[in-house]
């Protein structure tokens, strides 16, 4: 079973990875994902899907590390969605959790805000 991508047309910048990701498909994810950004507005969020994915190990923590790597040099915030359990536990276990998860019901529009209450509310 190899591995592979495609563009969700409902979200401009949504790239989806399913399969068994191996070392060497990095590279072609990476060449995908610049491909994808190639014209995109300055700035804007790119999300990589990874519902479709198949045992998910090293390989595809490098490969999600390494387009998280790419959209950045781009200039672009990169997240990871719909990662399953064994997935969000390996990039929890090597650091990348907090850089590329998104929260499973964050609909990733809040970027500011406090978590206080607000006066005359309990």
């Amino acid at each position: 079973m190899g591995v592979w991508s495609g563009v969700d047309d409902t979200d401009p910048i949504v790239l989806r990875v399913g399969g068994l990701i191996e070392p060497a498909d990095a590279p072609r994810l990476c060449g995908e994902l610049a491909a994808l950004l190639d014209g995109a507005a300055p700035g804007a969020a790119a999300t990589v899907d990874a519902a479709a994915l198949v045992r998910p190990g090293l390989a595809a923590v490098d490969a999600l590390a390494r387009l998280h790597l790419t959209a950045h040099r781009l200039g672009h915030p990169l997240t990871v969605r719909n990662a399953r359990p064994d997935l969000r536990a390996l990039l929890t276990l090597v650091g990348l959790a907090d850089r590329l998860l998104r929260p499973p019901d964050d609909p990733g529009g809040r970027t500011a805000g406090t978590t206080a209450s607000r006066p005359g509310r309990t």
